[in-house]
């Protein structure tokens, strides 16, 4: 049990995104997050975050708790 004082670390995971997501991994999808829009393939799901590939050598990794929606792109980009 944590001192009082002491800060502890929460984080939820949501069970049905997490799952959602794994089922689009290799995907491209759009994913529009409280601050900025990411496009990209889905490389990986964690229980906290998303990994995803925008270009050669742009990665990017999201919270998921900081994710507002996510779509497939179905633009031509590659």
């Amino acid at each position: 049990m944590a001192q009082q004082g002491s800060p502890q670390l929460v984080s939820l995971v949501d069970p049905y995104v997490y799952q959602t997501l794994h089922k689009v991994i290799g995907m491209r999808l759009i994913v529009q997050t409280v601050k900025d829009t990411v496009r990209g393939k889905l490389k990986e799901v964690m229980p906290d975050h998303i990994v995803i590939e925008a270009g050669a050598k742009s990665v990017f990794y999201v919270r998921i708790q900081q994710i507002v929606s996510v779509m497939p792109d179905h633009s031509e980009r590659v």
